[in-house]
């Protein structure tokens, strides 16, 4: 390997636009990010899942007969 050829690797602080700072290792001077794990809603628990055209009801539909035998069982 050659010598002098690979950038610092140095302790940051990443911060979010919510406010939130992590300390991570980087070659980056500072790093900022819109979203992370403390305001994302996937994490927060306050996401939402949206049926489009009632995919779970023509789910549900089709597969009635299934969970009707699944359930005398």
């Amino acid at each position: 390997m050659r010598n002098d050829i690979h950038p610092d690797y140095k302790n940051i602080k990443a911060s979010c636009a919510c406010g939130a700072e992590f300390e991570i290792g980087s070659v980056n001077e500072e790093i900022k990010v819109e979203i992370c794990s403390a305001c994302h809603p996937f994490f927060t628990g306050k996401q939402k899942l949206i049926d489009t055209a009632g995919r779970i009801e023509k789910y549900k539909q089709r597969y009635a007969k299934h969970f009707e035998e699944k359930k005398e069982a």
